[in-house]
């Protein structure tokens, strides 16, 4: 490195984010979790014999996961590499692991792979781990807000141990925050913070200690040289996060994506999906929506939409993201874009205030089984006709509805798209079959 790399890189540092700035770089710098890291215990053990075995870090966003990881690597002989579960794919995933071999082969060294946030890797990605960690090839570090138990396959989960990560309590908070303020890393000194500004600060983070120190740097920003109450108060809302996965604002957003498809709208259906991919939602979340839009606001208007939303989460299983985001830009716009019918909808309410309101009705005895020769003798199946020994295989004047019902018209297809035609089909079925009167079972 010469001195104008030296200089770029001590630049950069410079212009970093407060909470990046001052991430702990050893055990004795991080603050919390003392039952994974104080004299005996075990992340502390592993690091001192340099063993370390594959782990998961589980916890609330701002508890360590990521900084425990970075002190490992500094901590450890083995070769560090860092991936996101968001943007790494089986491809590359491959490519480290024929890297970690040849390491191992040749300089007999170990590598540490560390996955952020591990459970938005699917089964596909999962499995491209299992057998090198299996064998050894690496050691695998995973940081995951999300249950690991439902998030991580078994096959994988058994082979790591799980190490669940805490919410700092306020007077830890309150360490970190005065660590900022103090150290020449952070403000050095320079600023000075009221007791009732620190103490809200530490209490609004619940927890989280990279939003204490964000809030921090904001109010640092607009209170010039001392931070009081109503300074911490204005940084913290305007911190407020845009999308918060627990929030109203995730709501908000959810509901935007949705009613832009239904407006037939791709351009913003396309912007909210990206707003919800891009702030981390689970992408199975996003999938999952499409595919009940497909049914519920487009139906038998288009039948495709409903393949199209179910090929892109497969699309999405099998080659993972950023790759997905292909697949998932293709199907939402052809979902805006196809006709629209809330058929399924209405039909399926219609049916339900049926069953509700008239409750068990019984089987008409032409619809019911018979495998029995006591069924048969007490009439269950007499009378039934094979529709497709009829012309149009339409029964004419046959009735499928229990008595009480058989006048009713659940489905009412629209004149949209493919259900225009649909429309017109039915409308001959039901011609050929005029409701029958009460008794009259066939």
């Amino acid at each position: 490195m010469d001195l104008f790399d030296k200089a770029a890189e001590d630049d950069a540092a410079q212009r970093a984010p407060l909470a990046e700035r001052m991430r702990p770089r050893t055990l004795e710098e991080f603050v919390g979790q003392e039952h994974l890291t104080a004299e005996g215990k075990l992340l502390r053990r592993a690091i001192q014999i340099d063993q370390i075995p594959s782990l998961i870090f589980w916890g609330p966003p701002g508890t360590g996961k990521t900084t425990l990881a970075r002190v490992i690597a500094k901590s450890t002989g083995a070769h560090f590499t860092q991936v996101s579960a968001v943007l790494a794919g089986v491809k590359e995933l491959r490519e480290i692991m024929g890297e970690a071999e040849e390491r191992w082969k040749l300089h007999r060294k170990r590598t540490l792979l560390f996955v952020d946030e591990i459970h938005r890797f699917n089964k596909a990605q999962q499995d491209a781990l299992l057998p090198h960690v299996e064998k050894g090839t690496v050691t695998l570090l995973g940081a995951t807000t999300e249950n690991p138990s439902f998030e991580v396959n078994a096959a994988l989960l058994s082979r790591m141990r799980v190490v669940t990560l805490r919410g700092l309590e306020e007077d830890e908070l309150k360490q970190v925050l005065r660590r900022a303020l103090d150290d020449p890393r952070g403000l050095g000194g320079k600023v000075t913070i009221d007791d009732a500004a620190m103490a809200f600060l530490a209490q609004m983070a619940a927890g989280d200690a990279r939003r204490a120190v964000t809030a921090l740097e904001v109010a640092a920003q607009q209170g010039g040289t001392h931070i009081d109450k109503k300074t911490a108060e204005e940084a913290v809302q305007q911190r407020t996060l845009l999308y918060d996965q627990a929030g109203e604002e995730h709501f908000n957003v959810v509901s935007a994506f949705i009613k832009s498809m239904r407006g037939s709208d791709p351009d913003a259906a396309v912007y909210w999906m990206a707003r919800m991919l891009e702030a981390g939602e689970d992408v199975r979340f996003v999938l999952r929506r499409m595919v009940i839009f497909a049914s519920e606001d487009v139906g038998n208007a288009d039948p495709r939409a409903l393949q199209i939303a179910i090929n892109a989460l497969q699309a999405v299983e099998l080659i993972g993201l950023p790759e997905g985001i292909f697949a998932m830009t293709q199907a939402v716009t052809w979902l805006a874009m196809a006709p629209k019918a809330n058929t399924t909808l209405t039909t399926y309410s219609r049916v339900k205030e049926a069953v509700m309101k008239q409750g068990p009705l019984p089987v008409p005895l032409h619809l019911r089984n018979a495998p029995t020769k006591l069924m048969k003798s007490l009439g269950y199946g007499s009378g039934y006709q094979y529709p497709h020994d009829f012309e149009g295989h339409v029964v004419p004047g046959e009735t499928y509805l229990p008595e009480g019902l058989r006048k009713e018209r659940f489905y009412q297809p629209s004149q949209s798209g493919e259900e225009k035609e649909l429309a017109e089909r039915l409308a001959g079925f039901r011609r050929a079959r005029p409701p029958k009167e009460p008794g009259e079972d066939g």
